[in-house]
C-alpha cells in the first residue's frame, strides 16, 4: 500500500514561537476551503489535538515514537488521514527537542523523517531582523535528512521589519510562506498543565479558532503551502487498523486474583447482577466532560475492536453510570479544578464505587486515579482507593519506561509498556500492596494500585503499542 496524503509539519525552534497559533490556524483555514484536513500533533499533549478536532471537525490524534514505537508513526498517520486531502501535523517543543537522553527520539525532526514531510518553521522574528537567516540555516543544515522547506515569520513588527527578515532570509535558501505582524495574543488562556481544553470553554475556543485562522488567511501563502504539502514524499505500508491488530494479539491470560488487593467493602456490594448487552457484550463507560478531557482516540477503536460497546459519561453531570456498564476507563483531565462539583455528584461516586468493589474492571489514568481516591483536596471522591489527594507546587512531567507488576485487568505482569506522566498532585500513598508500575527512571520506584478489577496509576500510556491491553480488558468484562 502506497500513502501519498499531502502533509506538512509545523515546527518551531522552541516552545512559545507560535506553533499552534500556526498549526491550528492551517487547519482551519484549509478546512474553511472544503479540504478534508486531518489533523496531528507530536508527542503525548492531549490539549492542542482538542483545538485542533474544532478546526478540522475531525478527531485529534497523536504521533508519539517514545509511547507507540517509531514503527508504528506512518501507521496511525495514515489511519487518522484516511481519505483526506491534506494533513497537517503540529510538532513538540524545538524542532529537534525528544525524550531526555534518547537523542532524536520523539522529536518532530524524527517524525517528519519518519512521514518525509516537508517542515514549516515557525520563527518568533519579534526581536531580530537579520540574524533571522543564521538561526533559519542552522535548523535547515544541522540534520541532511530533516527537509526545513520554508519558514513563517511570527510577531513580525512592521513592514521595515517584514522586509528586513525577507531579505535576510533570502540568502538563507529556505523561502518565506508566511508572516504574521504582532498583535494581540488569540485568546487562548492556560494554566499549569498548558492551554485551558476545549471542553471547558467550547464557544470561546471556537472563537479563538476562527481568530487563528484569520490570522493565517492574512499572513500566510495558502497556495505555496498547499503545493509544498502535495510534494511530500510517498509512504510504502498499510494504515494501522483497530480490528487487525486485535485480532493479531495474543489471547488475554486468565483473570489471577491478586495478591495483597483490598477486599470488597460490603457496603458498596450491589444488589443485583450487572446487565449485559446483547450478544455478551459489555458497555465500556469512558469518562469525558470538562473535568476528564484527556484521552488517546485509539483507545475507544481498541474496546470497540475488542468487542465492547464504548459509551461516554459526564462525571460532572451524569448521577449514574451508562446502562450495560460492565467496565469503566477514567482517563486524564482537570479534576482539581472542578473537585467541589465532583464531590457534590454523590449518586456517581456512589454508582462508580459498586461497580468497582463488585469487581469489575476500571482503567483509571492520572485524573482517574484521583478520582478513585478517598479525597481530592480535602473533597470526599469515590473512595475506591484508600489514598489522599492533593494539589502540589511540584510538577512531575516525563517520559516513563515501565514493566507491570502486578496481574490485572489491563495486563499480567512483566508487561512492558512507555508512559508519560504529566500532572500537580500526589497521592498518599504512592503506591498499594499491589502496586500498578515499577518505573526505571528517572528514579526506580513502583506506583499506583491494582485491586480487585481497579488498575490505577499516574501513568499515561498508549495502548496502540500494546493492543492486548484493550483484548484483556474487554475480556474481564465478560468474566468478571
Amino acid at each position: 500500500m502506497v500513502i501519498s496524503v499531502p502533509r506538512l509539519v509545523i515546527a518551531a525552534p522552541s516552545s512559545g514561537s507560535g506553533k499552534t497559533t500556526v498549526a491550528t490556524g492551517l487547519m482551519a483555514a484549509f478546512a474553511s476551503r472544503g479540504l478534508a484536513v486531518s489533523p496531528h500533533k507530536v508527542g503525548p499533549d492531549y490539549i492542542d489535538p482538542g483545538y485542533h478536532a474544532l478546526a478540522t471537525g475531525r478527531v485529534g490524534r497523536n504521533l508519539d515514537a517514545y509511547l507507540c514505537g517509531t514503527e508504528l508513526i506512518a501507521p496511525l498517520f495514515a489511519h487518522g488521514a484516511r481519505g483526506c486531502d491534506l494533513a497537517v501535523v503540529e510538532g513538540v517543543m524545538g524542532l529537534y527537542d525528544g525524550a531526555a537522553g534518547e537523542g532524536e527520539l520523539a522529536s518532530t525532526a524524527q517524525v517528519a523523517k519518519l512521514l518525509r514531510a516537508p517542515v514549516v518553521l515557525v520563527v518568533d522574528a519579534s526581536s531580530q531582523s537579520r540574524s533571522v537567516a543564521a538561526l533559519v540555516h542552522g535548523f535547515a543544515s544541522w540534520d541532511p535528512e530533516v527537509r526545513v522547506a520554508g519558514v513563517i515569520l511570527n510577531k513580525v513588527g512592521s513592514s521595515r521589519h517584514e522586509e528586513m527578515l525577507r531579505e535576510a532570509l533570502d540568502e538563507s535558501g529556505v523561502p518565506v510562506l508566511g508572516c504574521l505582524r504582532r498583535a494581540a495574543q488569540v485568546d487562548t488562556p492556560a494554566r499549569h498543565l498548558g492551554l485551558v481544553p476545549v471542553a471547558e470553554r467550547r464557544s470561546d475556543a471556537v472563537d479563538a479558532v476562527g481568530a487563528m485562522a484569520e490570522q493565517v488567511r492574512r499572513g500566510c501563502d495558502l497556495d505555496a503551502l498547499y503545493a509544498l504539502a502535495r510534494g511530500a514524499g510517498e509512504l510504502s505500508g498499510a494504515a494501522w487498523d483497530a480490528a487487525e491488530v486485535v485480532a493479531s494479539s495474543p489471547p488475554p491470560p486468565l483473570p489471577v486474583p491478586t495478591l495483597g488487593a483490598a477486599p470488597p467493602d460490603p457496603r458498596h456490594r450491589p444488589e443485583r447482577p450487572r446487565p449485559q448487552t446483547p450478544d455478551g457484550l459489555r458497555v465500556v463507560a469512558v469518562a469525558g466532560g470538562a473535568a476528564f478531557t484527556f484521552s488517546y482516540a485509539e483507545h475507544a477503536e481498541l474496546l470497540t475492536a475488542a468487542g465492547a460497546e464504548v459509551v461516554t459519561f459526564d462525571p460532572l453531570r451524569d448521577e449514574q453510570l451508562p446502562d450495560g456498564t460492565g467496565g469503566l476507563v477514567i482517563g486524564g483531565g482537570f479534576p482539581e479544578v472542578y473537585a467541589p462539583e465532583l464531590s457534590a455528584n454523590e449518586p456517581l461516586r456512589k454508582a462508580v464505587a459498586e461497580l468497582a468493589f463488585a469487581g469489575a474492571p476500571v482503567a483509571a489514568e492520572c485524573a482517574g486515579l484521583l478520582y478513585l481516591s478517598r479525597e481530592l483536596d480535602d473533597q470526599p471522591m469515590c473512595g475506591v482507593l484508600d489514598v489522599s489527594a492533593r494539589m502540589s507546587e511540584r510538577l512531575t512531567l516525563g517520559y516513563r519506561d515501565a514493566v507491570a507488576v502486578s496481574d490485572s485487568a489491563l495486563a499480567v505482569a512483566g508487561t512492558r509498556m512507555r508512559g508519560h506522566e504529566f500532572h500537580r498532585t500526589v497521592v498518599e500513598p504512592g503506591a498499594g500492596a499491589a502496586p500498578a508500575w515499577g518505573v526505571r527512571a528517572p528514579e526506580r520506584r513502583v506506583e499506583g494500585f491494582v485491586q480487585q478489577g481497579v488498575h490505577a496509576s499516574y501513568l499515561h500510556t498508549h495502548w496502540a503499542s500494546q493492543p492486548g491491553v484493550a483484548r484483556r480488558f474487554v475480556e474481564r468484562c465478560r468474566t468478571s
